[in-house]
């Protein structure tokens, strides 16, 4: 197995002894059921389940992406592209979840709603299968503050990757190892992540983060966040990209275009990207 980076670029090396058993486990896990369903975003999990449900039961997969405000155009463009270049069944569907006011008002449960709504609709279509729904959570997942697990389970989701044990990073390795583009993307979510709990949701909102955020890797940075602080920008940017930002002419070309987005101000969060910052004034128990 070749190495492959995590998102910050450390580099991973895998068992391959390990792989091969996990990649054989998940195929075997795969083809025990009928017909499947793949909550399929286009990020590394979701894009390598779809790519080993293929590789599995062929035509009896359909993979779905959601598509709705919050949801980025360079992800639903990745999106297309892999389904394209591994020729699986791809069906995007428009969500509501803007439409729902418990997401909207953006409490710290935000993510169960959005989920919510995504199987609301795949349930439709698995019933119309005869399939089962399944997610890209990985065991990496476990015991972080997920509040769409709650919906999952509701609609009886199932987790391939995770019931295998399998790793971010060793889900990286086998994606680098099956020519998946996806193999090295830094993580994503949704853009509605950016903006504090318990301020609305609006599409105002997200379309100035997104336009930010392009307008940061226009600039060459590849794992960051722009989290949105109504008319400041707060600058979340991994440790080892950081020096670039700090120089002065590099700098100044951020305020400019983070203005140029809609923002008044512009801040570096000297903390650095990490996942989830805008968890850290919850007191949380995993989902």
């Amino acid at each position: 197995m070749s190495t492959a980076p995590s998102a910050g670029d450390a580099i991973f090396l895998p068992d391959a002894a390990r792989l091969e058993r996990q990649e054989a486990a998940l195929d075997g896990a795969l083809r025990e059921l009928p017909s499947l369903i793949v909550a399929y975003s286009g990020g590394v999990d979701s894009a390598y389940l779809a790519y080993a449900a293929h590789r599995a039961l062929g035509d009896a997969v359909l993979c779905v992406t959601a598509d709705s405000p919050s949801y980025p155009e360079r992800h639903r463009t990745l999106a297309r592209r892999v389904a394209a270049q591994v020729g699986f069944n791809h069906l995007i569907i428009q969500t509501s979840e803007m439409a729902r006011p418990e997401y909207r008002a953006n409490p710290a449960n935000r993510c169960y709603y959005c989920k919510h709504e995504l199987y609301t609709h795949l349930s439709r279509i698995a019933a119309s299968r005869d399939a089962i729904i399944v997610d890209g959570n990985n065991a990496d997942d476990r015991g972080d503050y997920r509040p769409g697990r709650q919906a999952a389970r509701e609609f009886g989701v199932r987790s391939p990757l995770d019931e295998v044990d399998l790793t971010k990073d060793e889900i990286r390795a086998l994606s680098r190892e099956a020519g998946l583009p996806t193999w090295d993307e830094p993580a994503s979510a949704c853009l509605s992540s950016r903006i504090p709990y318990h301020a609305e949701v609006t599409d105002e909102k997200l379309r100035t983060i997104e336009r930010a955020e392009q307008a940061v890797r226009g600039l060459g940075f590849r794992v960051f966040r722009v989290r949105h602080h109504d008319d400041l920008a707060r600058l979340e940017i991994a440790r080892d990209e950081m020096p670039r930002a700090l120089d002065p002419e590099t700098g100044a070309a951020i305020v400019r275009e983070l203005k140029a987005a809609g923002y008044k101000y512009v801040s570096l969060d000297l903390q650095g990207y990490r996942t989830g910052s805008l968890n850290e004034g919850l007191f949380l128990r995993p989902t």
